[in-house]
């Protein structure tokens, strides 16, 4: 009996052993699930940080470009306003011909950078898009507050005023 009481008591403490690996095995992977979803969350977390990183980046080159254009093209504007006046002079034929083609193609050059003309003649004043540098009394039938005539052009590009429109207004 002795015997058979030292082999029970060898397979209760063998169990015993088994059973407490088992558990600590266990507890190893919950700890190893836990880090697995704790680095998954980091990296998900840097994912979506990188991608928001990119996109403020497209963003700022976007706008540094842009705000580049519009520097540019202002300075060049006073060029388009000489064209249009050398246009209105008494040229002779060939003069105003060659004037008008460089004009024509100053003009594409501003369309093909997405630049558009503001020309508020008769329409209601807008200060968004124009600046009234003078007022004029209005005649009969006018409604107050229309642009009367245009002093220089504005231009704008996309929603962006690059130049204001200045203009007199009907009081």
């Amino acid at each position: 009996m002795a015997e058979k009481e030292k082999k029970v008591k060898a397979e209760t403490t063998e169990e015993n052993a088994l059973v407490t690996e088992n558990e600590q095995l266990k507890e190893e992977l919950e700890k190893a699930k836990a880090q697995a979803d704790e680095y998954k969350d980091k990296w998900m977390r840097n994912v979506a940080e990188f991608d928001n990183y990119k996109k403020r980046n497209a963003k700022l080159w976007t706008d540094a470009n842009n705000e580049g254009k519009s520097s540019v093209i202002l300075k060049i504007l006073p060029v388009g306003d000489h064209l249009d006046m050398a246009v209105s002079l008494g040229l002779d034929e060939k003069s105003l011909k060659g004037i008008e083609l460089i004009k024509r193609k100053f003009n594409e050059t501003l369309e093909e950078m997405g630049v558009t003309e503001i020309n508020p003649l008769g329409e209601i004043f807008n200060p968004e898009i124009a600046e009234a540098i003078m007022q004029v009394q209005a005649q009969d039938g006018e409604a107050e507050d229309t642009v009367k005539q245009v002093f220089q052009k504005g231009y704008k590009m996309g929603d962006k005023i690059i130049r204001y429109a200045k203009v007199s207004v009907a009081k």
